[in-house]
Parts: C-alpha cells; sequence; structure tokens
C-alpha cells in the first residue's frame, strides 16, 4: 500500500512539475517575461550609474567654482564671452553655427 501511494505520488508530482514548466515558459507572464524584466532591470541600472556619475562631475564642478576665485572668472568670461585686455579669441565655423548663425 505505501510503495503504491509512493509511486502515486511521485508520478503526480512529476505531472505538477511538468504543468508548472509549461507554464512557466508558455503564459507571458513566464520566462520570456523575466528575461525582458531583467534587460530592463540592467538597464536601468546602467542609467542609474551613468547619472550618479553625471551628478558627482557637476557636484565636482559646482565645489570647484565655490572655492576657486580662478574658475569663477573663467565661468564668467566663457558665458558672457568677454575677453582681458590683450586676449584674442579665434571662432570657428563650429561655433557660429553653435549660435544660430548661418554658415558662409
Amino acid at each position: 500500500m505505501r510503495k503504491g501511494l509512493l509511486r502515486w505520488g511521485g508520478f503526480i508530482a512529476a505531472v505538477g512539475l511538468g504543468v508548472l514548466l509549461f507554464f512557466a515558459l508558455r503564459v507571458p507572464q513566464g520566462f520570456s517575461a523575466f528575461q525582458e524584466k531583467n534587460q530592463q532591470i540592467r538597464r536601468l541600472q546602467k542609467e542609474n550609474a551613468d547619472l550618479a556619475k553625471e551628478n558627482a562631475d557637476k557636484r565636482d564642478r559646482v565645489r570647484k567654482l565655490r572655492e576657486s576665485r580662478t574658475e569663477q572668472e573663467l565661468e564668467i568670461r566663457k558665458g558672457r564671452k568677454l575677453l582681458r585686455k590683450g586676449e584674442s579669441s579665434i571662432i570657428t565655423q563650429d561655433e557660429e553655427n553653435k549660435e544660430g548663425a548661418s554658415p558662409p
């Protein structure tokens, strides 16, 4: 009697495992969805890492601007396109296009 129950139990367990495996591979929320989610997670983790690096770079830039008078001056001069006495500036075609000027 016990051997029969063990055989039937093993058979039922095997069938149950087969059904579970079938649904895991065939159902839209199955294995393919799992793979898609993993790819999405990896992509978002990379995007997070890139954004964290960008934030760190910007924090470093702000720190430099706070602490260095020279950095502040360079930033202001660059933004306002100012030159010191005796300095000259070379404007390339790419710079003209960035400013909205039409190419020659």
